[in-house]
């Protein structure tokens, strides 16, 4: 039984070479936004063990990566977390960038838990035992100091995978990631259940991908604290400052200078002519084209990016899954093993 499953994920290997879709083990690089998938299913998955003990995390966490793995089928998959400090340098730019994410509110939708303390307690105790479990399978983990999951996934798309045959998905709710869209990286929504790619970015939003970033600076992100122009959204964009809709790349200085030429028919071509060096700044906290990194964390990503593959160690993740009880959430645990993670294991020779 289990020779024949070996012989289908080579059998499906081969036949993605013929079609030039898995030539290497690089072809398709599947980036996962780590905390963010995390966080994600923490929040929204109640599951206990037999004792009692909250595995929400562990469970929400590993099943979430297993069905990205088998629904994207990657010949490489790479997990990226927030570097302990994060962003020294969108910190240095904007001393409050993120200052609203003071831990007061609880993550967990359920309510399961006595207290606050009680829940980061939890929280902290999964993601610790989530790295284990990682640590038995054939992914790339990743976390630079000082470097947030943001930066390392750019860089890794934008000058590490950078080939023209190396294709790459990007899991995340975060839209950050939106900016990085064109016709070799394409981004999962697994809330929205939707895979951004150029003609999805123009569809959806009116504007090209390439000038995604722009209308994010204009507009803001609040979960970053990041303040918008007032009074200035996409349809008023779209509707008043016609030059945003083209395929060309606007930069922060042409869109001054557009709608400095103009009459002033609208309050918006005002606003923004008085917004630049706003719009100037959130454009650089936001922006994941040009990363600014040091050269130090960059050899660090590529060394783990470009190391080899994880060889998947069965015993020892079944060891840690009967001490967890996790069977209460998943059932069938070598059926589980082999269909998301087998064809990555079998991968790793290539």
């Amino acid at each position: 039984m289990m020779k024949n499953r070996y012989q289908d994920i080579f059998h499906q290997i081969e036949k993605d070479r013929e079609q030039g879709q898995g030539s290497n083990k690089n072809s398709h690089l599947l980036i996962i936004d780590g905390l963010n998938t995390f966080i994600r299913v923490f929040s929204a998955v109640p599951a206990l063990n037999d004792d009692g003990m909250h595995i929400g995390g562990v469970t929400g966490f590993l099943r979430s990566i297993a069905a990205s793995i088998r629904q994207h089928k990657p010949t490489r998959c790479v997990i990226i977390f927030d570097g302990k400090g994060g962003s020294a340098r969108r910190k240095k730019l904007y001393p409050n960038y993120k200052a609203n994410r003071a831990n007061k509110t609880a993550f967990n939708r359920h309510k399961e838990f006595a207290s606050l303390q009680d829940e980061q307690d939890s929280m902290k105790r999964q993601y610790g035992r989530m790295i284990q479990y990682l640590n038995c399978l054939p992914v790339t983990t990743m976390a630079i100091d000082q470097i947030e999951a943001d930066d390392a996934i750019a860089y890794l798309t934008t000058q590490v995978y950078n080939k023209p045959d190396n294709r790459v998905t990007i899991v995340s709710t975060d839209r950050d990631f939106l900016q990085l869209v064109d016709n070799r990286v394409s981004v999962w929504s697994p809330v929205k259940k939707k895979m951004y790619t150029p003609d999805l970015m123009r569809d959806e939003f009116g504007i090209d991908a390439k000038n995604y970033l722009l209308y994010r600076a204009i507009t803001g992100d609040k979960s970053d604290n990041i303040p918008g122009v007032n009074g200035v959204g996409l349809k008023t964009m779209i509707k008043r400052i016609p030059i945003i809709t083209e395929y060309s790349e606007l930069s922060v200085d042409r869109l001054v200078e557009y709608v400095s030429g103009l009459d002033k028919k609208y309050k918006v071509h005002e606003i923004l002519e008085q917004s630049g060096d706003q719009i100037k700044l959130n454009y650089d906290l936001m922006q994941l084209k040009d990363v600014d990194i040091s050269g130090d964390a960059k050899m660090k990503i590529m060394h783990i990016a470009q190391d080899e593959i994880t060889k998947m160690d069965v015993l020892s993740f079944k060891k840690m899954f009967m001490v967890d009880k996790m069977y209460t959430v998943i059932k069938d645990l070598d059926t589980w093993l082999s269909s998301a993670f087998n064809p990555l294991n079998a991968y790793r020779s290539l």
